[in-house]
């Protein structure tokens, strides 16, 4: 599964690149992100918190995702990687960030390559992702 999703926001591509080169902010606008938190150590890893309730039913999933990719202020990039040397299905976040007119253009890109993807957790997350466009913008209008 690969989503891809842009918008244009009313700020500096800086302004916006601090937002999303930090999952730990991820919470502040990303409702499903329950919770991010940095673990240190030689390359910058989250250990993040996922939660989506779809009616009655609700799902929780950690993930350490640790960025692989960071050339400020245009793109990032942000890979599940476990240190348990099992095998886990692929997490990948991106984020590119470009001028624009009125300020900025967010692409982001969510590939998640398990098995147990539905087309319910499709329609949730592209709700989330709906919402998510305006707790950004607030945030960054704030």
């Amino acid at each position: 599964m690969e989503l891809v999703e842009t918008v244009e926001l009313r700020a500096q591509p800086a302004a916006v690149f601090a937002i999303v080169e930090d999952l730990g902010r991820c919470p502040e606008w990303l409702s499903i992100v329950s919770r991010a938190n940095r673990i240190e150590g030689d390359e910058p890893a989250w250990m993040v918190d996922l939660r989506g309730r779809i009616g009655p039913l609700s799902r929780a999933k950690r993930l350490r995702m640790q960025r692989t990719e960071h050339r400020p202020p245009f793109h990032v990039r942000f890979e599940r990687v476990e240190p348990d040397g099992r095998s886990h299905s692929p997490w990948v976040l991106d984020a590119a960030v470009a001028p624009a007119t009125d300020g900025s253009e967010l692409t982001m890109t969510l590939h998640y390559g398990g098995a147990l993807w539905v087309p319910m957790l499709d329609r949730m997350l592209r709700q989330e992702i709906e919402g998510s466009r305006v707790r950004l913008a607030e945030l960054l209008s704030a």
